[in-house]
């Protein structure tokens, strides 16, 4: 035991003179994996957009936690602003009208007459720029969709009434029941837009989650619904999409919100959300949103194969 101990000194100064320090075993230690909490709004669009960027961020070395299922965008923007999730989907419209409180652009040439950003260019700037000044929090690049809202009734209502559009509809809305998502009929661009531009008043709303409010119209409990532009159950039902004729809902493309205290954090993260942007159109979000809603699959299931055909995940 005596000669070990006077072996330690003789040791510790061969191991200085080779260059090495008693830090780097330390240094050596890999550090822990970033951790970040995706969250997600409670219909199947979000969930399926959520695990893309929770795998995308898993297979670039962050452990991901999943806060998913928030009821409203309200509540998503509260749980971003007070950490306890890091970021989520919102989509530009909800965000600029909802949150913001700030009119939608009007599609129209300047005073030179020259045309203007488009409307769904300019809402994205505005949201960018308003989030970024109010909240400190950052719009990523859009996914590419449009996500708007739409009202939609059955091909045999639009045959009874002759509806086309919106218009056509605030004439005899007064007799139908009009079924809604759990914000349509308080949100500044849901149901309080609608009637200050169209001046519509339904027989009753019905406000719940969107996988009932198409149940209610297949069964005939509601006439007209707030549809989804991409949700696959228009497809399913074959329902008829009514023209929004005076132009009441703004665009709806769908982009992450995160906190710019967590991309300070973690440098290059961005980059990493920003290998979805422009990659889903209309068809495809509907195509997906089909998977899991009408043919039953896992959300997880359908993202991951989606990241893997697009190259972003090891095969």
């Amino acid at each position: 035991m005596r000669r070990f101990r006077r072996l330690i000194p003789f040791l510790l100064l061969l191991s200085l003179a080779c260059g090495f320090s008693p830090g780097a075993l330390a240094q050596a230690t890999p550090p822990a994996s970033p951790t970040v909490t995706v969250g997600a709004l409670n219909f199947t669009e979000p969930l399926i957009l959520g695990e893309m960027i929770s795998q995308l961020l898993e297979s670039h070395g962050f452990d991901v936690q999943r806060e998913f299922g928030l009821a409203t965008s309200a509540d998503a923007h509260e749980a971003l602003l007070s950490g306890e999730i890091d970021l989520y989907v919102e989509y530009t419209g909800g965000g600029l009208v909802s949150i913001l409180g700030s009119p939608v652009p009007v599609d129209m040439p300047d005073a030179s007459g020259t045309p203007v950003a488009s409307v769904a260019d300019r809402t994205y700037d505005a949201v960018s720029a308003g989030y970024l000044e109010q909240f400190d929090l950052v719009w990523l690049d859009v996914f590419g969709f449009n996500d708007t809202y739409t009202l939609a009734v059955t091909r045999t209502t639009a045959q009874t009434y002759n509806l086309t559009t919106i218009s056509d509809l605030a004439s005899v809305a007064g007799t139908l029941k009009l079924g809604t998502d759990q914000e349509f009929a308080d949100r500044a661009d849901g149901l309080p837009a609608l009637k200050s531009t169209y001046g519509i008043e339904f027989a009753s709303v019905q406000p719940t989650v969107p996988e009932a409010m198409y149940e209610a119209i297949a069964n005939g409990e509601v006439d007209v619904i707030t549809a989804y532009s991409t949700d696959a159950h228009m497809r399913d039902l074959d329902l008829v999409v009514l023209q929004d004729d005076r132009a009441v809902f703004p665009p709806y493309f769908a982009a992450p919100v995160v906190s710019q205290a967590v991309l300070d954090a973690n440098p290059g993260m961005a980059d990493i959300i920003n290998l979805l942007g422009g990659s889903i159109d209309d068809a495809q979000m509907m195509e997906l949103n089909y998977q899991v809603d009408i043919e039953n699959r896992d959300a997880a299931d359908v993202a991951q194969e989606f990241l893997a055909s697009q190259g972003l995940l090891d095969s």
